[in-house]
């Protein structure tokens, strides 16, 4: 968990700098034994020109760093209100990757600001990256890395490393790759200072190693780091040449992003990420519009679903009483078959091919729900109707159940199969469809019980 009591403080103090009650000296001294990303996360508190302040008062060391944690669209904003040359000092020194996620998510107007700061060696090397397809694990490496040839020795390749350590974002894994550039493995520092110094590199290449393409899904790449336990993942191209490294620290921040993307989607909130701190009332309304304006629609079909069978309303005005419960109980189940389906797929717990296992053992659970939640409605029938509404509760209970949650585990299977995200099947979309199926369920049960018997 976050320092939440480390951020309070570094937030007070920056509103004391801010009114004077502290000097610059006095910060500075405060912030010397403070990490970066906490000052960082302690400056959002602040106004660009807040931040400005906080930042000229940092060694010039650390001001990169700690504008590397800020979040895109706040570095924009603090650039803005720069002079070019220290505009140029702070763009400069951030990593490629983070330098890509900033480019990537301004405008082309905002992203031509910032270029114009950097030298034409930033340039080219930000235009490459962001010439990767959007989400790819291109867009996501950092170029920055070291590797050994095989033929060297450990003493030759340790000074190597000494000298060229400040150009990689980590030392902690070391790729071996041949002259044509070609990735033969990796090994670990530790490796290479315990070892021989006279040995050759070659020999401290074991197992064949793992990798990604460089044009392969940023999730995958979340998915190999968890699954071999690595710190830094080697990005190739299709001839295997080594064209940089995904680091886990970066993992993380797609995680997160994906987990978010995911819950939002869900929810029906769509893909695009706002910050709920900084966002504006326009900006939430659009967010949060579309989907609830596709929900009006959809539930004008659940209204003429209704209308379809006024007669029997008419007939037996009780049934409407028992109608959020029937069609409630649809909707949560299948929005919990979705939610669960959604996930796996996600993590690759299941994949596409497993929809007709998963289908005969989801008709089996939903089954079994159904049947234990229709005997709860069904004592709740027979104290307000009678017998036969008791009945007809019964049976639609486990009706709309199982159609729901039916609906919610094959929906996300069916957007997987046309290359969809399936957290599209959000929680209000599946609940419409099980409202809507439940209407029918119901009174169409309701109908055929009535040309039988009346209800009562």
């Amino acid at each position: 968990m976050i320092q939440t009591e480390t951020i309070q403080q570094l937030a007070e103090s920056f509103d004391r700098f801010e009114h004077g009650d502290i000097g610059a000296g006095a910060l500075a001294d405060g912030l010397a034994a403070v990490r970066d990303q906490d000052i960082a996360r302690a400056m959002v508190e602040l106004g660009p020109e807040g931040m400005r302040r906080v930042l000229d008062v940092l060694p010039a060391e650390r001001r990169a760093e700690v504008f590397g944690f800020l979040e895109p669209r706040t570095q924009f904003a603090l650039v803005e209100r720069l002079d070019d040359e220290a505009a140029r000092e702070l763009i400069e020194g951030l990593r490629p990757d983070n330098l890509t996620a900033l480019l990537e998510d301004l405008s082309p107007e905002e992203g031509e600001a910032v270029v114009r700061r950097l030298s034409p060696d930033r340039v080219r090397q930000a235009l490459r990256l962001l010439g990767y397809p959007p989400e790819s694990a291109g867009r996501l490496m950092t170029p920055e890395f070291i590797a050994l040839e095989p033929d060297w020795t450990l003493s030759h390749a340790l000074r190597h490393v000494q000298k060229h350590a400040g150009r990689s974002e980590t030392v902690d894994v070391l790729f071996i790759a041949d002259e044509e550039g070609r990735l033969l493995g990796w090994t670990g520092l530790r490796r290479l200072v315990l070892g021989d110094p006279k040995a050759k590199v070659e020999s401290l290449v074991g197992d064949q190693p793992v990798s990604i393409a460089v044009s392969e899904d940023r999730e995958e790449a979340a998915r190999l780091i968890q699954h071999y336990d690595l710190t830094a993942l080697p990005v190739v191209d299709e001839g295997g040449v080594l064209l940089g490294m995904i680091t886990i620290d970066d993992v993380m921040d797609v995680v997160e992003e994906e987990a978010t993307e995911d819950i939002h989607k869900l929810g029906g909130l769509g893909a695009q990420h706002l910050s709920l701190r900084g966002a504006s009332v326009l900006e939430l309304f659009r967010k949060r519009i579309g989907w609830l304006l596709l929900l009006v629609f959809l539930a004008i079909f659940a209204a003429g679903a209704v209308s379809q069978f006024e007669e029997t309303l008419e007939a037996a005005v009780v049934l409407s009483f028992f109608l959020p419960l029937i069609i409630g109980s649809g909707g949560n189940a299948g929005s919990q078959g979705a939610t669960m389906m959604v996930r796996a797929l996600a993590t690759g717990d299941v994949t596409s091919k497993d929809w007709l296992r998963l289908w005969g053992r989801e008709l089996g659970v939903a089954s079994a729900l159904g049947v234990t939640m229709a005997t709860a409605a069904w004592g709740i029938g027979l104290f307000y109707g009678g017998t036969m509404l008791a009945n007809v509760v019964f049976l639609s209970m486990i009706a709309v159940v199982i159609f729901g949650s039916m609906v919610g585990m094959l929906l996300p299977f069916l957007l997987t199969r046309f290359n969809l995200d399936p957290a599209t099947a959000s929680a209000p979309l599946i609940t419409s469809i099980a409202d809507i199926g439940g209407i029918l369920i119901y009174f169409g049960i309701a109908t055929a019980w009535m040309k039988m018997a009346p209800l009562g």
